[in-house]
């Protein structure tokens, strides 16, 4: 019999192999079976990329590349409005940023090109 490792997220000794996957029936979380080791070293290590798969990092500059409207406001933020200096923050908004005649605002990194 084969011995499975443990759950990378809750270290649970309960895992099963679903396919090519292994998955944690205490916490839900599923990994590849092929490299464990890993995806251990990648926890908490998140990569943010933009709508052309770049990598984005604090600091950088990006391009808006749809118009979005702001809920709650008849602001509407315009297609090629650049924007200094971003940080990248765990959400579902993972980009907080501050808009010049806007202000402080979160957007999705979908929704942006690196400049």
């Amino acid at each position: 019999m084969t011995t499975l490792p443990p759950c990378p997220q809750c270290n649970s000794e309960y895992t099963y192999e679903d396919g090519a996957q292994l998955v944690c029936p205490e916490c839900g979380h599923e990994w590849s079976a092929e490299a464990p080791a890993a995806a251990a070293a990648d926890d908490g290590v998140r990569i943010i990329k933009d709508a052309n798969g770049n990598v984005l990092q604090d600091g950088d500059s990006v391009t808006v590349i749809k118009d979005l409207k702001i809920k709650g406001s008849s602001l509407v933020v315009k297609v090629g409005t650049k924007v200094r200096n971003i940080r990248l923050v765990d959400g579902d908004h993972d980009i907080d940023c501050k808009i010049d005649g806007i202000g402080a605002m979160g957007l999705k990194s979908e929704f942006v090109r690196k400049a």
